[in-house]
């Protein structure tokens, strides 16, 4: 069913999005320095809750159908997010940008994003209007994305700089010192590029893969663009505190990886059931869907999602916590003897 909402929704709701996106780069710019673990957690709480109450305005403006899309929709894109902050915390520390520092550059990072993110979504939609098939290539790469994710993890993923960031080493001069977030700086008289370009040459291509990702998997879960681009930039507020909230805890949380590869693997088959019950290739079934090709209901992939994820985290802070144990019982060891 065709999602047609109020022009002044959608309308509205782009206008205070961007509002508080642009006053969430003006802040970092403004005030370049660590928040506390506090502060940090206090602006979670707060982005998440801005996504709840709009879950619930969809349910007031939309119907329970829509609002439980975007819930989902945003759990799923919350969930890859947190894998794409766990390469973000790799970039940063790969290329030691100074810590008071990466406030803003996250936020950039954010941006470029939701930038490529939007373009992909009017890609998809205009790709899902034309051609339904479609859905079949989206569930065969976010099953082949689950098994990457699974058995490669994210660390590999740029574990090498790019072409790109190899080729402006070789013909630009970029000075190995960083000048707060400035991109040039003046060294002996010269203008120079700073190590910050190759850290948003780093974030952008990240951004991009990602973006490759997690855009088939929430097409997957509504075909509504609106519900799509508002469950995107939801689940990318609040990454910079939440960056700074967990710090090293994402480098730990060592079984989150499968959670987020359970998730893509069981949109994939959502996704591929969903192509053969409305399948229209006449090569297959001479064009006609397959009447037993389930349509699975909105309120399982919820489930799913928020199972999946929570038996990730759980079981990895069972494992942190069995591991100090483990840590403190050696330590106690060595000092006896």
């Amino acid at each position: 069913m065709e999602l047609q909402l109020p022009f002044w929704f959608e309308a509205t709701t782009i206008a205070v999005l961007t509002v508080i996106i642009v006053g969430d780069l003006v802040l970092a710019y403004l005030r370049p320095r660590v928040p506390s673990t506090r502060e940090s957690a206090i602006w979670v709480g707060v982005y998440v809750g801005l996504a709840l109450v709009f879950a619930v305005l969809m349910y007031f403006v939309a119907g329970a159908d829509h609002a439980g899309q975007f819930v989902a929709g945003w759990l799923t894109e919350y969930s890859l997010s947190i894998d794409n902050l766990f390469v973000f915390v790799i970039i940063m520390a790969r290329f030691a940008v100074p810590r008071v520092n990466q406030q803003e550059i996250l936020m950039v990072g954010i941006i470029i994003a939701l930038v490529l993110r939007a373009i992909f979504i009017v890609l998809g939609a205009q790709l899902i209007d034309h051609f339904s098939w479609i859905f079949y290539i989206f569930g065969a790469f976010l099953l082949y994305t689950a098994v990457r994710q699974a058995f490669e993890g994210s660390a590999e993923k740029n574990d090498k700089e790019s072409g790109v960031i190899r080729l402006l080493r070789r013909r630009v001069h970029i000075t190995k010192q960083f000048d707060g977030s400035h991109i040039r700086a003046t060294v002996n008289g010269k203008r120079v590029l700073t190590p910050v370009i190759v850290v948003f040459i780093a974030l952008g291509s990240t951004d991009l893969v990602f973006a490759l990702d997690s855009i088939p998997a929430i097409f997957g879960i509504t075909t509504s663009p609106f519900i799509v681009f508002t469950a995107n930039v939801f689940a990318l507020m609040g990454l910079r505190q939440l960056f700074f909230l967990l710090g090293d805890l994402i480098e730990r949380l060592v079984y989150l990886k499968y959670g987020i590869a359970f998730i893509l693997a069981f949109i994939g088959v959502k996704l591929v059931l969903h192509a053969l019950h409305e399948n229209q290739l006449p090569v297959l079934n001479g064009g006609k869907g397959y009447d037993w090709a389930p349509e699975i209901p909105i309120v399982v992939s919820l489930a799913v999602i928020v199972v999946a994820m929570g038996i990730a985290v759980g079981a990895s802070l069972v494992r942190l916590r069995l591991d100090a144990r483990s840590g403190d019982n050696g330590t106690a060891g060595k000092e006896v003897s």
